[in-house]
């Protein structure tokens, strides 16, 4: 019996002593929180401004509404006056206090400070508010596919709000006091308060006035040619800073239709780096830039601008027919350069040039082009684009490659391979973040351009961009030409497929520009889905280019060259 009893006790002093010791920590704090309440103090959000300050996503002060049900006195009263005061529902307050099951209510939030001053006034036990903040987008629908928005508990959802969520929430504080065992604050509480910190703010790399420029020249178009989308992408060649980023139709930022999950995923679908399409013949800028490449590097089987193409308006491979879109001069197919080719977006031409260098030759620069790959951009959801394995390729498949089909693209990889195309053969990765700022104004981090590939030579992309500029003026993007500034570009249409088939009456215009295009500065990528009446890039997209770099030059006060 004594065994028995002594072998209890042991039992009991061993279970002690693993609470004292291996529990004592937890239970003391169970404790502590027993006889203490929190009230959350929110830290601010960063802010994002664009690459001259420029406010674009700020704060307003709101605040957030709790209730703790076992220290409201009265509940039908309390009820009464926070529905009145806030539209919550009056019997659903009252079933939440009298349930028990829970020990905090959240009643509102997001309230302005009038609510919050009206509530005060009635001094209500067990009622508590806590200031948060409620994003605030200046310009309204303006770059919102790229900013994003945030959740309501202030988390980015999409955009550069969710990409670099981290770097914008701030570490939350909070208000501790202490209460009776059923929750009630004591007569004369002890309180503790622990600071927030605030997140810190980025910078873009966006220029808000050529911003705004480029959606109003999308708007315009959009509505004249009563498109499906349109897009526009504008960069600085020499470092790969996106300037301008637009997607059209779009929605307000501060009136996001969150009840509506069909039209707020595709309004806030950022298109232009998410979506694919097959770019026609604007791809033929990177078809051209690999032969000039080869034939400088002394390849016997790339052409030279001397060389005449086979002036027949047609070639046919694999069984399959490859037509040009037009007989050029007065009727007639002539004979082509390489330049001329450009000028007439002349298809044949650079199905010749793909079958000519072959796919291995040819892959290797639309491999380093970056093509069949993301671009690296600092934002969520970058598609791949679509391009057939090499192992898979046929000739005719390469034929269509060399103009722009049997190839998918998204805008912001089209745009940054051809500005490494005529920049100097640098293929910068592109960014939206130029530096991050903390909240007492302090540069924490600057980003600094990371060249990722050389793809062509200097001297393969001067001549290259010699040749895009007399596509301006006198090619096929004479829509684009601006007196007194060196514009290069490229023209683009292409049917759309539906199902694996063309969709008939159904085209993608397209411009590429650039200027000034002996040293690009700024670049411009133009994309219509679906424009109705006339559909060619040369007539439908070009204009567009040309009225967006008419704006920069007002804005930026660049004068003519003499």
């Amino acid at each position: 019996m004594s065994l028995a009893i002594t072998f209890i006790f042991c039992i009991i002093i061993a279970r002690l002593l693993y609470v004292q010791l291996c529990m004592g920590e937890e239970l003391k704090l169970k404790a502590i929180d027993q006889w203490n309440r929190e009230i959350p103090v929110i830290a601010a959000r960063g802010g994002i401004t664009d690459r001259n300050g420029v406010v674009l996503v700020g704060n307003r002060s709101t605040y957030s509404i709790f209730l703790r049900p076992n220290a409201v006195v009265n509940a039908e009263y309390t009820a009464t006056v926070l529905s009145g005061i806030f539209g919550t529902d009056h019997q659903t307050i009252v079933d939440k206090i009298k349930g028990g099951k829970v020990s905090e209510i959240t009643v509102a939030r997001q309230a302005d400070k009038a609510c919050v001053e009206k509530l005060v006034s009635y001094d209500l036990p067990g009622v508590y508010y806590s200031r948060d903040n409620t994003r605030t987008y200046t310009y309204g629908d303006a770059l919102c596919q790229v900013l994003g928005f945030t959740s309501s508990d202030g988390y980015g959802v999409t955009g550069v709000e969710k990409y670099y969520n981290n770097i914008l929430t701030g570490t939350n504080g909070e208000i501790t006091y202490t209460t009776d065992i059923v929750g009630i604050e004591t007569e004369d509480p002890e309180i503790v308060y622990r600071e927030a910190s605030a997140g810190d703010n980025i910078k873009l790399t966006v220029d808000i006035d050529i911003q705004l420029s480029v959606e109003e020249a999308v708007r315009a178009v959009y509505t004249e040619k009563q498109a499906k989308a349109v897009s526009c992408v504008v960069l600085n060649p020499q470092n790969f800073d996106i300037l301008a980023m637009v997607n059209y139709p779009s929605y307000d930022l501060n009136d996001i239709p969150r009840d509506d999950s069909e039209t707020l995923n595709a309004q806030t679908r950022n298109k232009i780096v998410s979506d694919i399409y097959e770019p026609g013949s604007t791809f033929k800028v990177i078809t051209a830039a690999a032969n000039i490449e080869e034939h400088l590097r002394g390849n016997p089987k790339a052409f030279s601008n001397s060389y005449i193409f086979n002036s027949s308006r047609t070639r046919t491979v694999d069984g399959t027919k490859i037509k040009c879109w037009s007989t050029h001069e007065n009727g007639k197919h002539t004979n082509q350069t390489l330049a001329t080719a450009l000028n007439n977006s002349c298809n044949p031409c650079f199905t010749d040039i793909a079958l000519s260098l072959g796919s291995e030759t040819f892959y290797k620069y639309l491999q380093s082009f970056g093509f069949g790959n993301v671009t690296g951009l600092d934002f969520s959801g970058e598609a791949l684009g679509m391009l057939v394995p090499q192992t898979a390729v046929r000739d005719c498949d390469l034929a269509r490659i060399g103009f722009g089909q049997t190839v998918a693209v998204t805008g912001v990889q089209l745009a940054c391979a051809i500005a490494a195309a005529v920049n100097g053969g640098n293929y910068y990765v592109p960014h939206l973040l130029k530096s991050v700022v903390s909240a007492d104004g302090k540069t924490v981090e600057e980003n600094i351009p990371v060249l990722k590939n050389k793809v062509i030579s200097e001297e393969a992309s001067h001549i290259l961009a010699e040749m895009l500029e007399g596509v301006v003026t006198s090619g096929s993007g004479t829509h684009a030409y601006i007196e007194g500034y060196k514009v290069g570009g490229k023209t683009g249409t292409a049917q759309k497929y539906e199902d694996g088939h063309v969709a008939q009456g159904k085209y993608v215009s397209s411009f590429t520009g650039f200027f000034p295009s002996d040293d690009p500065r700024y670049l411009a990528l133009v994309i219509i889905d679906e424009p109705q009446g006339t559909y060619y890039g040369s007539t439908v997209a070009a204009p567009v280019a040309r009225q967006i770099f008419e704006d920069i030059i007002k804005l930026k006060n660049i004068q003519p060259f003499t």
